[in-house]
């Protein structure tokens, strides 16, 4: 009644499984290809490591704001500015750098006021982000110094209109009564007899601010390039005579 077991079969199946027992590499289930793809990350992970990664770099960028504002070490940190924010875009994109921004803003309103958080925003906050455009599509260090001191000169007048509502006082007069001492100073020592003109002042006073804010974003260029190459986060190569005066390839 019962059927005969096969021996020759037996034995087959029985070696058979002792091979696979003894060589643990031939094993589909045990087996690790060195051309095995890299295991994927999941989404939720991910999106973990945006929100931790966007509210340290946030927390750094109002801490360098607060850090500056109590204890002045010069024009220091002040290059450190935007630099969070845009390490921000640069690892993460656009959705993240302007949450970094606006987290910025409301941590220092909530130390400092409203009023010192909106000043960090403009232009700072906004800086960070059109730094980290600039630097993740490849723009030129031209096109991204010359936008970023539009921006920061027009945060500065803006700075100026803010401040001169909540004080009571024209502040920009004050700035033009400098401008005009330092351009009557220099006429005198040009030996020039003639007394500048309200529009020369202007376009003084404006050209000065400007240039101010040229060689900010310019210094402030040659920081990241040195702090976010060690990053991991490079951004676009200097021209080719800062490369040759800082040597560095």
């Amino acid at each position: 009644m019962n059927d005969p077991i096969d021996a020759r079969s037996f034995s087959k199946d029985d070696s058979n499984w002792v091979d696979a027992g003894e060589d643990e590499t031939s094993s589909p289930m045990t087996s690790i290809s060195p051309k095995q793809p890299p295991q994927k990350v999941s989404p939720r992970r991910t999106t973990t490591l945006v929100m931790v990664e966007t509210a340290f770099l946030a927390s750094t960028a109002s801490l360098i704001w607060l850090i500056n504002y109590y204890f002045p070490i010069g024009p220091l940190l002040r290059i450190f500015f935007p630099i969070p924010i845009a390490l921000v875009y640069l690892r993460w994109g656009n959705r993240a750098s302007w949450m970094s921004a606006i987290v910025s803003g409301l941590l220092l309103s909530v130390l400092m006021g409203p009023t010192r958080s909106i000043v960090f925003l403009m232009p700072y906050g906004l800086m960070g982000v059109q730094l980290g455009v600039c630097w993740r599509r490849g723009a030129p260090w031209l096109f991204s110094i010359l936008t970023g001191a539009i921006l920061g000169a027009f945060g500065l007048f803006f700075r100026f209109w803010l401040f001169s509502i909540l004080l009571g006082e024209d502040l920009w007069t004050f700035v033009i009564t400098q401008i005009t001492e330092l351009a009557e100073w220099i006429f005198l020592k040009l030996g020039l007899l003639a007394i500048p003109s309200f529009e020369l002042i202007q376009v003084l006073a404006v050209s000065t601010i400007f240039l101010n804010s040229l060689l900010y974003l310019f210094t402030v260029h040659l920081v990241a390039l040195l702090v976010l190459d060690r990053l991991g986060n490079p951004i676009p190569r200097p021209p080719q005579w800062v490369q040759a005066l800082l040597d560095y390839d």
